[in-house]
C-alpha cells in the first residue's frame, strides 16, 4: 500500500472542512480531482474513508485513523522541509523548547549556554509555560521538547530525569516563623500565602499538600512571577513556597528569611519530556542527552 502526500493533504482538507467542495476551493482544485483521489485512497484502504451527506461528509472510523496518521506525517514532512531550509540558510537546526519556572529560574540558562557554545548555529526558541501547557505543547507538536516538574503526568510522551530543586518557604523578617529551623507544611498553612499562578505545577502541588493536611489554602495573592512573590513577602502580604536557589539571593541580601520546610514532598524532581526519539530531530536529540548528562554530573 503506497500512499502520496498530495492526496493525504487533499484528505486532511476534505476531513477539516467536511465538504468536498470547499476543501476544493481551498487546495484550489476542481471538485472531480478532490473526489478522484479520495476514491484512490478508498480503494487503497479497501474501506470506505467517508460517508456521503446531502450537505458533506463524514468520516468513518478508517477515516478518522487515517486522519490522525495524515496530519502526522504532513507534519514530518513539514519539519524536515523547515530543517533542510535552515540548513541551507546556514543554520543547523532549531529546538522549540518549553519549561516551567522552576527550571528557567535556576540551573536550564546555564546549561543552554553551554549547549549553544558547542552548537553555535543551532536556532532555539525557549518559552516558560506551566506545567500542564508544557505537556500539551510536546503532545501536539508544537514544542520538541520540555520540563515539568515530576508531579505533572506524563502519559503518552517519554521521559527522562532532569534535575531536582529544594521547596522551602520564604517569609518576611520579624514573621513568627521566622526563627525556626523547619515547619511542617500544615503548620505554615494557619498563614497566607502569596502562591504562584493558578495553572501551575508548584501551585498545584501546594493544593495537594494542605488537601492531605485537611486544611485550606490561603491565598491571598497569585502572581506569575517568582521575583514578584519574592518582593510582595518582603512587604509582609503573606509567605511563600519556592525553590531554595529562587530564595537564596533574597535570603542573602536580607530581605527574607528561608526556612526549611518538613515534608517528603519538598523535594522534586523535574523530568525533560519529549515525544518517540524518531519523531525528533537529531539536534534535539542532543539537547536532551546534553541536560541529561549535565544533570547527572551534579552531585
Amino acid at each position: 500500500m503506497r500512499h502520496d502526500l498530495t492526496s493525504l493533504e487533499l484528505f486532511v482538507a476534505v476531513a477539516e472542512c467536511g465538504n468536498l467542495t470547499r476543501a476544493a476551493e481551498r487546495q484550489h482544485l476542481a471538485v472531480s480531482a478532490v473526489s478522484k483521489r479520495i476514491g484512490e485512497l478508498e480503494a487503497l484502504a479497501g474501506t470506505p474513508l467517508l460517508v456521503r451527506q446531502p450537505r458533506g461528509v463524514m468520516l468513518t472510523p478508517a477515516g478518522q485513523s487515517l486522519l490522525h496518521h495524515a496530519r502526522r506525517m504532513l507534519q514530518l514532512v513539514q519539519r524536515m522541509d523547515e530543517e533542510l531550509h535552515e540548513y541551507a540558510g546556514g543554520l543547523r537546526g532549531h529546538i522549540r523548547l518549553h519549561a516551567v519556572a522552576s527550571a528557567l529560574t535556576q540551573c536550564l540558562p546555564g546549561e543552554l549556554e553551554a549547549f549553544l557554545a558547542r552548537y553555535p548555529g543551532v536556532q532555539l526558541s525557549l518559552e516558560e509555560r506551566t506545567g500542564k501547557a508544557v505537556m500539551q505543547a510536546v503532545a501536539d507538536g508544537s514544542a520538541d521538547v520540555g520540563i515539568v516538574a515530576s508531579q505533572v503526568s506524563s502519559s503518552g510522551l517519554r521521559t527522562r530525569p532532569y534535575r531536582s530543586d529544594h521547596l522551602m518557604l520564604g517569609v518576611p523578617e520579624g514573621h513568627p516563623l521566622a526563627e525556626r529551623g523547619s515547619v511542617r507544611f500544615e503548620e505554615a498553612l494557619s498563614y497566607p500565602f502569596v502562591g504562584p499562578h493558578a495553572d501551575s505545577s508548584l501551585a498545584i502541588l501546594m493544593a495537594q499538600g494542605a488537601q492531605a493536611c485537611g486544611r485550606a489554602l490561603q491565598q491571598r495573592i497569585q502572581v506569575s512571577s517568582f521575583d514578584a512573590m519574592c518582593r510582595l513577602v518582603q512587604t509582609r502580604l503573606g509567605i511563600t513556597l519556592l525553590p531554595s536557589a529562587v530564595l537564596a539571593p533574597h535570603v542573602a541580601a536580607g530581605r527574607l528569611r528561608g526556612v526549611e520546610l518538613d515534608e517528603p514532598w519538598a523535594q522534586r524532581q523535574l523530568s525533560i519530556v519529549f515525544r518517540e526519539p524518531g519523531e525528533l530531530s537529531h539536534i534535539t536529540r542532543e539537547l536532551i542527552d546534553h541536560l541529561e548528562q549535565a544533570a547527572a554530573t551534579v552531585v
